[in-house]
């Protein structure tokens, strides 16, 4: 005589594995915890200015901390272009005197095309930078600092000090 199989079979079956299931529910966030760690001190400022500091830069009379915020390429942005991340670190004695930071590909016309502007605190800033088309890797980056009696005071930086991942991508994309 053959036995029949008891219609309770899958619900035990589920009963048993319900606790497995539990179990991973609770270590699957663990495992995500050193990387949610490693980017919270990253955007907290704990791990430094960005991925990749450039250093200390003259800016007329003022000096300032740059950065590569990422080491990645532009992001796109849609129909708006690519754009990168840099930030800065004003100097402690040029904090009050200095009223705002931009950043732009190739030098500005006037102070309404200065280019991104940097915000956040002054000892760190970041900014957005859009990457026109033309660009190449020969290129310079304008940095402007605007003082609050009105004086502007310019720094070049050349893009490939400035990001050599940005570098590579402008390279790549200009062979097409």
């Amino acid at each position: 005589m053959t036995a029949l199989a008891s219609p309770s079979r899958g619900i035990s079956l589920w009963q048993r594995w319900r606790f497995h299931l539990s179990a991973l529910v609770l270590i699957v966030p663990i495992l995500a915890l050193p990387t949610f760690f490693d980017n919270n001190a990253f955007f907290n400022g704990k791990k430094g200015l960005g991925q990749r500091e450039i250093g200390e830069i003259a800016v007329g009379p003022w000096s300032v901390r740059f950065a590569e915020f990422k080491l990645s390429e532009p992001d796109a942005e849609g129909r708006a272009g690519h754009a990168k991340e840099f930030a800065l670190a004003l100097c402690p004695a040029c904090v009050d005197q200095v009223k705002a930071a931009y950043l732009r590909v190739g030098k500005p016309r006037n102070i309404r095309t200065a280019g991104a502007l940097f915000s956040g605190t002054p000892y760190r800033q970041t900014a957005e930078m859009r990457v026109p088309e033309r660009t190449t890797a020969d290129d310079e980056l304008w940095l402007t600092l605007e003082g609050w009696d009105g004086t502007l005071h310019q720094a070049t930086i050349p893009i490939r000090t400035a990001s050599p991942v940005m570098a590579a991508w402008l390279e790549k994309r200009g062979r097409r």
